[in-house]
């Protein structure tokens, strides 16, 4: 027995059958107790397996996340899933390392799972521009910009990476710090970490200072572990540095474990800033300083985008969040010799 087979015995169409057992309230009540009394006469069952199977393929947002240790890309799942949780959609979500291709791992889940839009939490552009073309779903890219892609489908949310970091390396010129680090990121995986460093070595040039006193190191993904072993080699390369931008906050967490594990005190032997304002950071001893991106507004107009092309149309746009520093202890003055 099949809902087909309950229309033609109760002689309804089928669309008002299906209405009747999903208990929608657009239905006469003749029509409600005559598809019921035949259903009850049948012994029809709702294959609600099926159903939900089929509601979660069709009505699924995918999360595609690149990194599977950055703290703020979990924050902004938590903030996501909040969001969905009582509207229509439901939430894929993919971990993975920061040296996939987000675009192909899209282009493999879409085939797989069907979902009516994608989030993408970091990504790199070059990946976009070879394979993105392959997506016909509406897309939100979220913390990196997609404005120049010029996908009609791809949509971005973020912060302004280079502009923020100019800001933290400025707050470490300002007390004082010649001999200065940017540490963390890989800027060949991820476009956030390239701007960022982009911002910090501008803010640096535009001191005067002569180049040789910045110290990059970009070679460390972002995570606790690599923001210590990052720090460990500049301050064991490069001893007059005095203070370090750490791209992610998860890096300068590391980073001022590295410092304190060779006996510096971070906020007076060397001065840490980092970025992204993780709660985290405000328990720490001492507190870091940082850019903090706004978690819930990022994950607030990625959500609006995504669902406004899915449920409207609407074309792509492209949404840049404030920032803010936050003032610790991490930073300091330059020390005294």
């Amino acid at each position: 027995m099949t809902i087909k087979d309950i229309a033609r015995e109760s002689g309804y169409a089928v669309g008002t059958v299906s209405r009747v057992l999903n208990n929608h309230p657009d239905v006469s009540e003749k029509a409600r107790q005559r598809v019921l009394a035949v259903v009850e006469k049948t012994g029809f069952i709702l294959n609600t397996n099926a159903q939900n199977l089929k509601q979660t393929v069709s009505r699924s947002i995918l999360v595609l996340v690149k990194g599977t240790h950055n703290e703020l890309f979990a924050a902004l799942v938590e903030q996501l899933q909040g969001l969905v949780k009582h509207s229509p959609y439901t939430l894929i979500v993919d971990f993975f390392d920061e040296d996939t291709d987000e675009v192909l791992r899209a282009v493999k889940l879409c085939a797989e799972k069907k979902p009516q839009g994608l989030l993408f939490l970091g990504g790199n552009a070059d990946n976009f521009r070879r394979n993105f073309s392959r997506i016909t779903v509406p897309a939100v890219l979220v913390t990196s910009s997609a404005k120049e892609l010029g996908f009609k489908n791809l949509s971005s949310v973020t912060t302004d990476d280079y502009a923020a970091s100019v800001r933290a390396v400025q707050v470490l010129l300002d007390r004082g710090h010649r001999h200065i680090a940017i540490i963390g990121g890989r800027p060949s995986f991820s476009d956030v970490s390239g701007m960022r460093f982009a911002g910090g070595r501008a803010a640096f040039a535009q001191s005067g200072l002569p180049a040789e006193n910045l110290v990059e190191y970009g070679q460390a993904r972002f995570c606790y572990e690599e923001g210590y072993q990052a720090m460990r080699r500049v301050l064991s390369e490069n001893p007059e540095v005095t203070a370090a931008y750490a791209v992610a906050d998860v890096v300068a967490i590391g980073a001022m474990r590295a410092a304190q594990d060779v006996g510096k005190t971070v906020g007076r032997d060397i001065s840490i800033i980092g970025f992204d304002g993780l709660t985290l950071g405000g328990f720490l001893m001492p507190r870091l300083t940082t850019v903090r991106q706004s978690v819930d507004r990022l994950a607030q107009e990625a959500t609006d985008t995504l669902r406004a092309a899915i449920e409207q149309g609407a074309p792509a746009r492209h949404v840049t969040v404030p920032f803010a520093v936050i003032e610790g202890e991490s930073v300091g003055p330059v020390p005294e010799d």
